[in-house]
C-alpha cells in the first residue's frame, strides 16, 4: 500500500485532507496528512521555517511516499522533493507556485504578510476566519465549504497562525523556478479552473518540471482539497 503524504494550507491542519481522505482508495493508498509548525497540533512548534517544516515531515514519513501539497503545503512538499528526491516517488502540487522571482514584488509580499499577522495577533480568530474567507481565493467557494473552513480556522490560535505567516510567506521563501529542472519524479500539477492566477502559475510549473502533467479541475476555486476532494482522489 502507497504512503500519500499531505501537506494543507495556511490557516488549515492535516483535518483539511478529511474530505480527500474518504474519496481516495484505501486500498491502495494510506493517506497520511500531516499538521506543519504553527498549526492544529504542531501550533506550537518553535522555531518555524521551510527548512524545519521539511525535517518534520521527513521525519514522519516512510522512506518512500508520494507527496501531495496544496498552496502553502505545495511550496513546502516542492522544497522537500528537491531536498530528498530518492524519497518521493510522486509528486502532486495542488494550487500552488514556486515562489515569486521579482525581487520588488517579493518584499512588497513579505512586508503584506507580515502587516497581516500582526493583524491576527490583535483581532480575535473570528474576525481573522471571517476576513480571510471573505478574500478573493475563497469568497466563491459554497457557504457549507467556507463554514466547514471557518471552524477549521477557528480551531487555531492567533498568535500560532501569525508567527507560521511570518516565517512561511511566500514572501519569505526563496523562489523555486530556477531549480525545477532538477525534479524527476512523475509530477502532476492542478488547478482549479475558477483560480486563474493559479491556472497560470500550475502551467508555468508543468513546463518547468519535466516529467509532469497539468490538470485543470473543472468549475472548481483554489480551495480544492475542500471543494474537489472526488475529483483531487481520482488523480491517484
Amino acid at each position: 500500500m502507497d504512503t500519500v503524504l499531505l501537506l494543507h494550507g495556511f490557516a488549515g491542519s492535516a483535518a483539511s485532507w478529511d474530505a480527500f481522505g474518504n474519496s481516495i482508495d484505501r486500498e491502495r493508498y494510506r493517506p497520511l496528512a500531516i499538521d506543519l509548525r504553527g498549526h492544529g497540533q504542531n501550533a506550537a512548534l518553535r522555531p518555524i521555517s521551510f527548512e524545519l517544516c521539511v525535517e518534520d515531515l521527513l521525519a514522519a514519513a516512510p522512506p518512500r511516499f508520494t507527496l501531495a501539497g496544496y498552496s502553502l503545503g505545495g511550496r513546502i512538499a516542492l522544497q522537500l522533493a528537491l531536498a530528498a528526491p530518492e524519497r518521493v516517488e510522486r509528486l502532486v502540487l495542488i494550487s500552488t507556485t514556486a515562489g515569486i522571482d521579482d525581487d520588488a514584488e517579493r518584499s512588497e509580499r513579505l512586508d503584506a504578510d507580515l502587516a497581516l499577522a500582526d493583524r491576527i495577533e490583535t483581532d480575535s480568530i473570528d474576525r481573522f476566519a471571517e476576513d480571510w474567507l471573505a478574500g478573493p481565493l475563497f469568497s466563491d467557494d459554497p457557504p457549507e465549504v467556507n463554514a466547514a473552513a471557518r471552524r477549521a480556522i477557528e480551531r487555531n490560535q492567533p498568535v500560532d497562525l501569525a508567527s507560521a505567516l511570518r516565517a512561511l510567506s511566500v514572501g519569505r521563501m526563496a523562489p523555486l523556478w530556477d531549480r525545477l529542472d532538477e525534479i524527476a519524479t512523475p509530477t502532476t500539477v492542478v488547478a482549479g479552473e475558477l483560480d486563474p492566477r493559479y491556472v497560470a502559475l500550475a502551467e508555468r510549473l508543468g513546463s518547468a518540471i519535466k516529467e509532469s502533467e497539468v490538470v485543470i479541475v473543472p468549475s472548481a476555486g483554489h480551495a480544492l482539497p475542500r471543494i474537489a476532494p472526488d475529483a483531487l482522489a481520482k488523480l491517484f
